[in-house]
């Protein structure tokens, strides 16, 4: 379900206006979902995702904005060592949290391109199709389950290997 406050006409406002996706055209009510019935990856399965991945890139920002402010508005000069030491812990852990929230807009902009490209929804690595339910629990998946699982695999055997060598 796309309970996400934005329209299918906000989208056409957030998507690149010089730019018209093809997928201005595309009408989806505001309680679709897509359906495992539906042909995979067909126009409404991609303005499903489109809607679901610019809801979740704009609350990103408007977060990383919020974040910002909050920073700019903390005093860094508490005159005790262990609140100076507690706000900077505090600065840090939101310094990453927005690190992350920048990554992860990047890989809702790669999302976003492959929607553009129709090629959304396909393993990177085998072009198999990735799956509703995968792509429903994680937007920005690129990969298969199965993909992912023997990717993490080589990772851990190559951390080995260099830990064996050093």
């Amino acid at each position: 379900m796309v309970n996400t406050g934005i329209s299918n006409s906000d989208v056409d406002f957030l998507t690149d206006s010089d730019n018209k996706s093809w997928l201005n055209d595309v009408k989806i009510s505001d309680n679709y979902s897509p359906s495992e019935k539906e042909e995979y990856m067909c126009d409404e399965h991609y303005k499903y995702f489109q809607i679901k991945l610019l809801t979740w890139r704009k609350q990103l920002i408007i977060e990383s904005g919020n974040t910002l402010e909050a920073l700019k508005s903390k005093h860094m000069q508490e005159p005790d060592d262990t609140d100076r030491a507690s706000s900077e812990s505090d600065t840090n852990i939101e310094l990453r949290t927005r690190e992350r929230y920048l990554k992860l807009i990047s890989k809702i902009d790669s999302a976003l391109r492959k929607i553009e490209n129709k090629t959304y929804g396909y393993c990177d690595e085998t072009g198999e199709e990735i799956g509703l339910k995968r792509l429903e629990a994680r937007p920005v998946a690129n990969l298969t389950v199965a993909a992912q699982e023997a990717r993490e695999r080589k990772e851990v055997l190559m951390s080995k290997d260099t830990e064996n060598t050093t």
